[in-house]
């Protein structure tokens, strides 16, 4: 199973030598063996890539991660079809019911609820934000068609940021929230396509204009645990999202974490995690839906 993430700082070219990815930076090359990464982020302006490594990442299922001048990710280039039934995979995402997804949606939001509430008790907020927070739990529907997520949200980043954040500010938090959570989302689609699932297809999710509406569906409960990883790491140790603050937050997917009484890795349990979505999907039991838990991370993390 490939495993390492690559961050590659303005490099002069990279681009395929056998089996290797070859790094060009600073009059040194650098070899990595294909078969061993998983992601890829290229940041600066004047990197050159050859189309043959491009098509190599595909055939490895090598996602990777562009940035801009701000060294936040803005797009993403990965495979297409490389799972051997992919074909099988679609039809069963386009047949299925409302219900269904309406089911899956309403685990999904509970557990990434479930962890905002964990991660808001760590931070010692008011009692009474808690309780309100637990009382939307409590509350989430199939679908979450009364949008209980949305409330719990703001009583969510109101209590840990102050009454007057809004996820739309300028400000070190949400800087670091957004490349975060753009770390986790390419993670994910890695995974997705890998299982012969298409992206688009989401179970709640269905903007038109969305490539990464399933993405973004299963992306969820990962959320609060990457917000405990940027409060114990990030805020307050730089006053910007320094290249050593992005090093750590991408350094995230290789953190230990517990699944089912053993030690795994964040990337190995989203792993488990998507295949116990499509395991749920295909016998309509949204009880095989494999529970992420912040406590289950906290215990791991040192």
């Amino acid at each position: 199973m490939s495993w390492r993430t690559i961050h590659i700082k303005e490099s002069e070219y990279i681009r395929l030598k056998l089996d290797n990815i070859e790094i060009a930076k600073e009059g040194e090359k650098y070899y990595v063996p294909l078969s061993d990464i998983a992601i890829i982020i290229l940041e600066g302006n004047d990197t050159v890539i050859t189309t043959k490594l491009l098509s190599a990442f595909s055939k490895h299922n090598i996602i990777v991660i562009i940035c801009d001048d701000k060294y936040l990710p803005t797009g993403m280039y990965m495979g297409y079809g490389n799972y051997h039934r992919s074909a099988k995979r679609v039809q069963q995402q386009v047949i299925w019911a409302e219900e269904q997804k309406d089911l899956i949606w309403q685990y999904i939001i509970k557990q990434k609820i479930s962890n905002q509430i964990a991660f808001a008790s760590y931070r010692d907020i008011p009692q009474e934000r808690l309780e309100m927070m637990i009382e939307f739990y409590s509350k989430v529907i199939p679908g979450d068609k009364n949008n209980r997520e949305g409330h719990a949200a703001k009583v969510y980043f109101n209590s840990i940021y102050g009454s007057d954040f809004t996820r739309d500010d300028y400000c070190l938090e949400n800087i670091s929230m957004n490349f975060g959570y753009a770390i986790i989302r390419s993670a994910i689609a890695r995974i997705v396509t890998g299982q012969g699932l298409m992206t688009m297809i989401g179970v709640f999710h269905c903007n038109e204009y969305n490539s990464f509406n399933l993405v973004d569906d299963l992306m969820e409960p990962f959320r609060p645990l990457m917000d405990y990883w940027i409060h114990k790491h990030i805020i307050g140790k730089s006053e910007y999202l320094s290249y050593e603050s992005r090093l750590k937050i991408i350094d995230f997917i290789n953190q230990p974490i517990k699944y089912k009484a053993t030690k795994s890795t964040v990337d190995q349990v989203m792993l488990k995690y998507v295949t116990s979505f499509v395991k749920s999907m295909e016998t309509s039991d949204p009880e095989v839906l494999h529970e992420i838990q912040l406590s289950d991370f906290m215990e791991e993390e040192v």
